[in-house]
Parts: C-alpha cells; structure tokens; sequence
C-alpha cells in the first residue's frame, strides 16, 4: 500500500485529537478556574533514503539528503495556566487567586489535590468545603455565631461574632505552586494532582514569593476564549479535510495505474 495513505491516516487521527481537545474547552467554558489545553504535534521518524552530506562523486558531497517523512502524532496536551477573568460574585465564600498557585483540597481518601476553584461551600459542620464536598486544607471551620466572614489578601481568615463577641482569626489559607503547573495530572471536579513533572509543591501564604493574592467575593472565570477556540476548530476542520483530500488523491492516483497497466 502507498506509505502516503499511512501518513495522512496519521494526520487524520492527529487532528480528531485536536478537535476533541477544542471541544472540551469549549465544553468548559463557563466551569470555574479552568485552564484550556492545547494539543501539541510531533513529526514521526523519517525514512532515510540518502543521506544529507553523503559522497555523490568521488570528490563532492550531496548538499541535501532524501528524507521522507512518516505523518504526525499528538504527543501531548498542555494545560495553559493563563489567568482567568475575576467574577464579582459577592458571595463571602467564594475566593478568587490573583496571581499564580492553587487551593489544596483533601480528597476522599485522604491525598491532597489542587485547584483554582475558589467557590467553596459550608458543610453541615461549618468547614469549607469544595462544591463535590471535600475539605480545604488546612481546615477552615466557621463557628455557628459567626456573624460576617473575612477573607484578607493574604490568606487570614477571620470572623466578627454575634452580639458583639469581637473579632476571632479561624486560620490561614495556603497557595501551593509548582515549577512545572503544566506537569499537573488533572483529575476531573476540578482537581489536579502533583506528578514528577510537575515538581515538588510549595506552600506559601498568598502574596510572598511570587504567589498570588486572594480576592473574596469573586470566582475566577475559565481562560477559553470561545473566539479563539471557533478559528482553531474552522482550522481543525480544514486540515482534516486536507487530509481527507490526499488519501481521496493517492486512492486516485492508484486506480489509474490499475486501470492503465
């Protein structure tokens, strides 16, 4: 069979793999602290048939080789950690991080993942909670005669007490950052788990060595841009179709022989 149907196969598979990354960031397009992908392409192994530089007389070399290429493959999806659009929300629960790093959430088995959702909820023993239940860690537990709840720039959680029971400080908020953000796994519920890539986690209070600050009564919108995402999906589109195109040519080019042979 004609190796140019195998590479535009690999470019047909190549680019459905791009368009399902466009369609899941158009999907989340309106969840919470989300970070689009992006596909990212590599060039298969090469056949070499002659090689660049190889004698061709006696005394002159070839200036360019005969190397032919094998298709394309996605090798990766990369997550762009690019700020999203803070949302006034109003909601005192809710906190949006300005800058880098991420909220730890503790899951149900006990390991402790990351986020940048920020729209957290009270469970029925008054600990902030994620909307899928789990625990922000450290532990935040807002007592029953909390009147207001405040939430400074630099992670101090503090609340005002009823019938004048003054000011009380519940604890502090920590961002974890990695070198590597785009080497984190992500899980689904809008979590992400350390990985190798990703490095080992820093904990810092909000504002210090180049973590973000936190911003209460705001959610941090997804960064998809569905303009963006539209043109990459029309150009998606047309490269598959592209692709189509040769194997519809090579398919062409082979009945013709059959036929004239």
């Amino acid at each position: 069979m004609d190796a140019a149907l195998w590479v535009s196969k690999t470019g047909l598979d190549a680019q459905q793999t791009r368009m399902n990354v466009i369609s899941n960031n158009l999907a989340n397009v309106s969840t919470t602290g989300f970070k689009r992908d992006r596909a990212v392409f590599e060039d298969l192994l090469y056949q070499n048939i002659r090689q660049a530089g190889g004698q061709s007389t006696a005394n002159t070399q070839a200036p360019t080789g005969l190397m032919l290429g094998t298709g394309t493959k996605v090798v990766a999806t990369e997550k762009l950690h690019i700020q999203g659009n803070l949302v006034n929300s109003q909601n005192p629960l809710d906190v949006a991080i300005m800058g880098d790093g991420f909220f730890q959430i503790q899951q149900q088995d006990g390991t402790v993942a990351y986020s940048r959702d920020g729209a957290f909820k009270l469970s029925g023993t008054g600990q902030l909670v994620t909307s899928t239940g789990f625990l922000l860690e450290p532990n935040i537990t807002i007592p029953n005669n909390a009147s207001a709840l405040t939430i400074g720039r630099d992670g101090t959680v503090s609340v005002e007490l009823v019938a004048g029971g003054g000011q009380q400080v519940l604890g502090q908020i920590q961002i974890a950052k990695f070198v590597n953000p785009s080497g984190l796994k992500p899980l689904g519920n809008n979590l992400l788990a350390a990985t190798a890539s990703s490095g080992q986690v820093q904990l810092l209070q909000p504002g210090t060595v180049g973590a973000g600050v936190l911003n209460q009564g705001s959610i941090e919108a997804s960064n998809v841009n569905v303009v963006e995402e539209m043109v990459n999906m029309i150009e998606t589109q047309r490269a598959y179709e592209i692709n189509s195109k040769s194997i519809e040519a090579v398919d062409g080019m082979l009945k013709y022989l059959n036929q004239n042979l």
